[in-house]
This record gives C-alpha cells, structure tokens and sequence, in this order.
C-alpha cells in the first residue's frame, strides 16, 4: 500500500532515497522498484530484519539488483546519523505524528536532504483521524504507548516544513477505503481485531489490495479530498 506518489517525489532511477519510519519497508520497496539505492531508518529492530530478509527475497528473485538497499539503520529521528546533504529524496510516512519533538525530527531531515532535493511526508489526515481521537482514547497516546501524540492539519505541517528551510509544494489525501476501518476498530476497541465487522472490512481491504478494482480506485479517488486517510505533502530544499 504505497501512500507517496514517487512522480511527484521527482524520483529517478539512481538516487539515495532515506526511508525514515520504514516500518516493514512498503515504501523502500517502491523506490528500489523504480531504480534508487535506499536507506531504510527505524527505531525498532524486528521491523529493519523484516525489511533486510525481503530485500535479500527479492535480490535472490532478480527484482532487484544487490545495491538496491544501500543499508538498514536503527536510528533516532532528531539524531540522525548521516552527514549534511547525504541524500536525493527523502520519505518520511506516517512517522511524524509520534514524535513529541517533531521540529526537531523535521530539521534532521532537511539536514540530510540535499540542496534541490525532495522530500515526501505523510501524516494522518486531519478530519478522519479527529474521528479516531474521539471515539477512543485508547487510540493515542498516552494511552497508547508509542501511539499519535498530535493531529495534524495541513497548514501546519507546512508551515513546519517551511520553518526548517523547505520549500513546500504539492499535496494530496490518500486511502480514503482505510479511514472507516479505522473509525470501526476504533468504535469497538483499538485493540480487538476479532470483532466480525472489523475482520470483515479488514478482508475486503486485503482484497482490494491485492485485486485493485476499478470500482474500488474510483470510490478511494472520490473520496479522498473528503475522508483520504492520510495526508502527503511534498516539498523541495531550496538549490542555493
């Protein structure tokens, strides 16, 4: 499920893409696909050992060549370990919203961006994810250990973004189809993935995953300027 459009990125066949949040790589794998070389950044190990034994898969079925994971890196996000200007694009998805000090996480990364570079950050989108909030504390933190710690709303982000010497661009909402699954398991308890109606929705998401529909594209793209799940602003670190 990829929530960046690397179009937009501007991404090319040949850059260094930092992936900060990688989670278990869905975005890595995006960017090694279209030809960069990736650096995939994460607090939590299990998920960069998921990340390295599927790039190794897809090394040892020629998806992609050896150099497509240029590293996996356990890291904080305000302290990265990377020199100034190390990289061409940068991705940073759904991670932003749980770090308390997000200045400083976004500072870092247009530290490590290169000038004329580009930079993708998604968040959850302001509207469905009030809904989430309100339905159960239980969805964020401090109840949610590691949980969301704050509700973006587009003027915002961009205006961080721009504090850190950004150049804000583009924006677009995505997964509309995510934001009612989310509202249910809200409903029911954040934590109970039993429950049929949050099992059902979970499958026909799996199945629209897989099978992509027509139907199901057309009603996400309708849909998501209205309840898009999350939000995705792009920007550029200025050339000079």
């Amino acid at each position: 499920m990829i929530t960046v459009r690397y179009p937009r990125l501007g991404l090319t066949a040949g850059d260094v893409v930092l992936d900060l949040g990688c989670g278990f790589g869905r975005h890595a794998y995006g960017a090694a696909l279209r030809g960069a070389r990736v650096v995939a950044v994460d607090f939590a190990e299990p998920e960069l050992k998921e990340v390295r034994n599927t790039f190794g898969a897809m090394v040892e079925q020629d998806v992609v060549g050896e150099a497509s994971l240029a590293g996996t890196v356990q890291a904080d996000g305000t302290r990265l370990p990377f020199g100034d200007g190390s990289f061409d694009r940068v991705i940073a998805s759904e991670v932003l919203e749980h770090i308390p000090d997000d200045r400083a996480a976004i500072a870092e990364l247009s530290r490590v961006l290169r000038p004329g570079g580009t930079i993708a950050v998604t968040v959850p989108a302001r509207l469905p994810e009030t809904v989430c909030w309100r339905l159960s504390d239980d969805y964020h933190a401090p109840k949610a250990v590691g949980g969301h710690v704050r509700i973006y709303h587009r003027g915002e982000l961009r205006g961080k973004l721009a504090a850190a010497g950004l150049e804000p661009g583009s924006s677009h909402h995505a997964h509309a189809l995510h934001s009612p699954y989310w509202w249910l398991r809200c409903a029911v308890g954040p934590t109970d993935e039993t429950n049929r109606a949050v099992a059902a929705y979970r499958r026909f998401l799996e199945w629209d995953i897989v099978e992509t529909p027509r139907a199901t594209r057309w009603a996400d793209w309708a849909l998501n300027p209205v309840i898009g799940k999350s939000l995705v602003v792009y920007a550029q670190k200025p050339a000079t």
